[in-house]
């Protein structure tokens, strides 16, 4: 009990002083170039006191369970009787099926329920008029999320370059955007960063390095970093691809209307 009191002060403390500067930016910017008062300052005083409470309670929380739950999962996923292989044999990268699918699974179910997506689905189906829906949108970008975390898990294990895979990432996303409507191209490159941020991140990080702490051959530090950069590429093109899909319907549809239209008139 008293180890946790010390954490959670000590997590409070840093909370504090990484959100004072933010504070007293505002102040200072409010005061000095604005010249007004704040505008509702006892509701942003209290937002702010949530704020710091929440920082605490979550970041506590990410050390208390979410590193631990990442490294147990990899730790267990990689053990030599689970993946059917004997003490000192080095295991082929079949072995690790349970790993990928657990990958793309716990990609999934974390984007599907990471804030900055919902708040960012929610104004694109506000902004677009219900063109974008945004149970769609954050459907499309955590299958992205969960082919790549997949794919990471297979480069960790295979020990292959990191580089390789984002160099070609980027080419194929490039090439994608030239074909993509201009409605959505924005957009996906913005899923893109926010699917990796409160909840994705350290779940991911601490299963990219438990895989590289308990695989034999991989070093924490070289292969156990890159799983946040996949699941940062593939969202964009799946977004850029589901929106390639529906303007081919789209196309196809108005094409199928026009034919009837013209057979009806003759």
């Amino acid at each position: 009990m008293i180890d946790t009191l010390s954490m959670l002060w000590a997590t409070l403390l840093d909370t504090v002083v990484a959100v004072l500067p933010i504070a007293l930016l505002i102040v200072v910017f409010q005061k000095a170039i604005i010249r007004k008062p704040i505008p509702e300052a006892r509701r942003i005083v209290v937002g702010f006191g949530l704020l710091v409470i929440g920082m605490v309670l979550f970041l506590a929380g990410l050390g208390e369970a979410l590193f631990p739950l990442g490294r147990v999962m990899a730790t267990q996923l990689t053990a030599p009787e689970f993946v059917g292989v004997s003490a000192g044999t080095e295991p082929q990268w079949q072995s690790y099926w349970a790993v990928y699918v657990f990958g793309g699974l716990i990609g999934f179910a974390t984007t599907i329920a990471e804030p900055a997506l919902i708040a960012v689905s929610m104004k694109a189906e506000l902004v677009s008029g219900g063109t974008v829906s945004g149970w769609g949108l954050r459907i499309v970008v955590a299958i992205g999320v969960a082919i790549g975390i997949a794919l990471g898990c297979f480069r960790i294990v295979t020990g292959t370059s990191l580089p390789m895979y984002i160099i070609v990432g980027y080419i194929l996303v490039s090439f994608q955007a030239l074909r993509s409507p201009r409605s959505i191209l924005a957009l996906a490159f913005d899923t893109g960063g926010v699917t990796t941020s409160t909840v994705t991140v350290p779940l991911v990080a601490a299963l990219g390095l438990g895989l590289a702490s308990t695989i034999p051959g991989r070093s924490p530090l070289v292969d156990g970093f890159g799983l946040i950069a996949f699941a940062s590429l593939f969202p964009m093109m799946t977004v850029m691809g589901y929106a390639q899909i529906g303007e081919r319907r789209a196309r196809r549809h108005q094409a199928s209307l026009t034919t009837s239209a013209s057979t009806q008139e003759n």
